[in-house]
């Protein structure tokens, strides 16, 4: 487990070859503004990486997550937008969820991702509607935003519903799900180009893997073209 969160530690900082702030008014066209902001709002938008599960009154998870980002339409734009080439988008985060009373758990994450001008926050409210039992799995409804902040150029917000279920076996609690994301993406006026406001699909799948007060986590989502995985390492009780 010590190994494990060095090497999350080390996802959290590490930004491959990514520099410098993001500049919108290089992009070429209007398509190329739209396909950036299909993959931000890929990138950015909440990923609980937690069952469906409610951790009841006195649970509380916390943990330092990364989440790995395929830039599906938009990776051959960045040099122009950072001065910088790469294909994928690394976003470390301090996440935190609280269970509450009546199978509730609230949840938040807050982010800056080094070598660049991204910080980026969320929340969430989930309500496990169906809370399981030993022979029956959990099925809860979430309701997410995230609002992306730092960047001159662009403002940047998602909202997201998504339903899951899981099902614990010991350990080991594997859930997944299905959603829909919405991204409002608003360039400053000065770079010519108009917002951009659209739907995406999501599908989502993981596996919480608890050994006492140390906890793994993996999530794999794929939120309209674009690809995520990510990775949390923390405490759940």
């Amino acid at each position: 487990m010590k190994k494990l969160l060095v090497l999350t530690c080390a996802l959290a900082i590490a930004q491959p070859a990514m520099a410098g702030n993001i500049n919108i008014g290089n992009l070429g066209t209007q398509t190329d503004f739209r396909n950036v902001s299909e993959d931000l709002g890929s990138a950015l938008s909440y990923k609980g990486v937690v069952p469906a599960e409610s951790m009841g009154v006195t649970g509380f998870d916390i943990g330092l997550e990364v989440t790995q980002t395929d830039l599906a339409k938009s990776a051959a734009l960045w040099n122009s937008l950072t001065g910088s080439d790469f294909s994928k988008l690394y976003v470390p985060k301090l996440h935190v969820t609280k269970g509450l009373p009546l199978d509730i758990d609230i949840g938040a994450f807050y982010s800056v991702v080094p070598t660049t001008d991204i910080k980026l926050m969320g929340g969430e409210l989930r309500w496990a509607f169906m809370p399981g039992s030993t022979t029956m799995p959990a099925i809860a409804v979430r309701g997410a935003l995230t609002k992306l902040s730092g960047v001159n150029q662009l403002t940047l917000d998602t909202k997201s519903v998504d339903v899951s279920i899981s099902k614990g076996f010991a350990m080991l609690t594997p859930y997944a799900g299905i959603g829909q994301v919405w991204t409002n993406s608003t360039p400053d006026a000065a770079t010519g180009f108009t917002a951009e406001s659209f739907t995406q699909s999501k599908l989502f799948a993981g596996a919480n893997l608890n050994f006492g007060l140390t906890n793994l986590a993996i999530e794999f989502d794929k939120t309209g073209a674009a690809q995520s995985t990510s990775f949390k390492l923390g405490f759940r009780f």
